[in-house]
């Protein structure tokens, strides 16, 4: 289509000359130019503008200035929207646009908006899949999935997550394929479909195993760990005992050997299912109320809920000191309520810690050593199977931080401990 009749053809001038020039134009000065010719010439230029505005938003004199930073978000994102739909790349820069721009909104508690910013990245990944634009799901799609869960909508999390697990199959090995599982087995069981979330999470323990060169024996060690746990919850004895030695046999592997090779960082895999066995002790996501979405990286939440979550712990950690207080001279009453908080403040910790650094020995030790003095404290005070049960899980809470702070000696001797309260 012909635009040149829309446009001072003196200012379309100016532009070409200004990008053709041998200096090295500010980032500013680009996007005046990429403005004027995206009238003129919308097919090549509009996605200039779209990338150029992007990268405007990330500018260091708008890291401080919030509202601008927003600005100029949705401005990258007004750009994208207008490229052609038939373009090719049209999916992949409207995505990406999308996605900052929805965790701007998120930030500020504007929810309804952002939510529909993730159903558009989720729509537009669909119309690229189903026109050949992109050959799989970029993000869009995991971003719904994520603050259906936040919103208490485990049922759709649960489908939109079951269909990222078929789509990530039908294309063959996907690197983050493992995330897409965990994060549907934790929707499942959130939405009570927890046969199906057992059978879902001993799929992936059976893959991890059968090609347990391709990962890394600390994640197998935490998946059947968990898987150990979840089998528990139905009363599979057996079935669970088998799940703990395979466990303790990749222990003993770690302490003679240590990992078969070196990986990048694995500590997130670690915390993520720490904290979804400790879903239950946490308050249910309502649509008013959103929480976290335990099974998804921590990095993946909704910066509002993220934030919360981290800013609970001062006041978590105050009813952790009063009741240690009141226990002191009622320990039958209150180190049952007592071991069950301080585990949430550890959970809780963990994450935080390891989304800042990848330092967790020194200062995540005292907490894990601290709920199995309270767990070994109320089962030498009560002897019941709850509390032995509550002992074997700190035992184990401990055994399988040690593994990601690699002191495998310690977390087999640990582990070994644990298994003879829980089986």
């Amino acid at each position: 289509m012909d635009h040149t009749g829309k446009v001072d053809q003196d200012a379309v001038l100016r532009a070409r000359t200004m990008l053709l020039g041998s200096g090295r134009l500010s980032l500013g000065r680009q996007i005046e130019a990429y403005q004027v010719l995206s009238v003129v010439s919308p097919v090549t230029y509009l996605p200039k503008l779209a990338d150029a505005l992007l990268s405007y938003a990330y500018a260091p004199e708008v890291r401080d200035r919030p509202e601008l930073r927003l600005a100029r978000h949705a401005e990258a994102v007004a750009v994208a929207r207008r490229i052609d739909a038939g373009e090719p790349n049209r999916t992949e820069l409207l995505v990406r646009a999308l996605s900052p721009y929805r965790r701007e909104l998120y930030a500020r508690g504007r929810r309804a908006e952002g939510f529909a910013v993730c159903e558009e990245m989720a729509e537009a990944e669909r119309y690229g899949l189903a026109h050949g634009h992109v050959t799989s799901s970029l993000y869009g799609h995991r971003a719904l999935a994520t603050v259906l869960a936040e919103d208490g909508r485990h049922r759709e999390a649960a489908e939109l997550c079951g269909e990222l697990v078929q789509a990530d199959r039908s294309d063959g090995p996907v690197t983050d394929s493992s995330w897409t599982v965990l994060a549907w087995v934790a929707e499942l069981d959130a939405a009570g479909r927890h046969d199906e979330a057992l059978e879902a999470f001993g799929n992936l323990v059976d893959v991890s195993r059968a090609e347990v060169d391709a990962h890394p024996l600390a994640t197998l060690t935490w998946q059947f760990v968990h898987y150990a746990g979840m089998l528990d919850a139905v009363e599979r004895r057996v079935a669970a005992r088998g799940a703990r030695q395979s466990a303790l046999a990749l222990l003993s592997e770690l302490d003679r050997t240590g990992e078969r090779r070196s990986w990048s960082n694995i500590l997130p895999w670690w915390t993520t299912l720490y904290a979804l066995s400790g879903r239950s002790a946490e308050p249910a996501s309502l649509p008013d109320a959103p929480s976290p979405p335990f099974g998804f990286d921590f990095l993946n939440w909704s910066p509002d809920v993220k934030q919360a979550y981290v800013d609970g712990l001062p006041a978590l950690e105050e009813q952790v000191s009063e009741l240690r207080a009141a226990a002191r001279t009622d320990p039958r009453g209150h180190l049952p309520e007592l071991v069950a908080l301080q585990r949430r403040f550890t959970v809780r910790s963990a994450l935080h810690r390891v989304n800042r650094e990848h330092r967790i020995l020194k200062p995540l030790r005292p907490l894990f050593d601290e709920g199995v003095a309270l767990a070994r404290r109320l089962a030498d005070a009560t002897d019941t199977k709850r509390s032995r049960a509550a002992l074997g899980r700190a035992l184990t809470d401990r055994s399988m931080f040690l593994v990601a702070a690699m002191q495998y000696g310690e977390a087999y001797d640990g582990y070994l401990e644990a298994i003879d309260f829980l089986d």
